[in-house]
């Protein structure tokens, strides 16, 4: 059975939804340190999100069998790696400075197998916002509360948050944070879901 080395509600939904039995285990990797030693070294929003996701894997890996998924995602805009926003306030900003350009959300997945990778993937769907005003911006984090926290954007491109946005190139699910499609693709070639 899969293991996905995340906590994260997303990626739960999204496996689940697709029928993969796994388990899901918190990676226990320290990623703010990660990402402040990274950037230091002036890594890019990529490779940081690369990196993130095989510790994640070999983390994990190296205390449960099988095949175990660690998965990032780093919101990349204009050579500038950005996190989760941690207040309302700071979402409003990091909304109000994303409104009428383009982000890219640098989608990171790696699969490991007995403390090694075995398989990754990186992607980069690009975002478009629209020319929003500030009254539709404070409605819409009034009405999202702290689940606009939850994601590395501010945003639940899932569902009201796509009202945020006038273009997106990209696959649909490496956007909620899990280039899905891919991953089914390698565990079918593995025998861990039905061909």
């Amino acid at each position: 059975m899969l293991t996905l080395a995340s906590t994260s509600a997303i990626r739960r939904h999204l496996l689940t939804q697709a029928g993969v039995a796994f388990e899901a285990v918190g990676s226990g990797v320290d990623e703010d340190a990660v990402k402040d030693a990274m950037r230091a070294e002036g890594a890019s929003p990529r490779n940081q999100a690369d990196k993130l996701a095989e510790l994640k894997a070999l983390k994990v890996s190296q205390r449960r069998p099988g095949f175990v998924l660690g998965c990032d995602q780093i919101l990349s805009f204009e050579g500038h790696s950005f996190d989760k926003a941690e207040t309302l306030d700071e979402a409003f900003e990091r909304l109000s400075q994303l409104r009428g350009k383009t982000h890219s959300l640098e989608c990171a997945a790696v699969i490991a197998k007995d403390g090694q990778a075995v398989w990754r993937l990186v992607t980069s769907p690009k975002l478009t916002m629209r020319d929003f005003s500030d009254d539709f911006l404070r409605s819409y984090l009034k009405h999202h509360g702290q689940e606009a926290l939850s994601s590395v954007g501010c945003y639940q491109f899932e569902g009201p948050g796509a009202q945020l946005f006038e273009r997106v190139e990209g696959d649909f699910f490496s956007i909620l944070g899990l280039p899905l499609l891919e991953v089914l693709a390698f565990l079918r070639l593995h025998g861990e879901v039905p061909t």
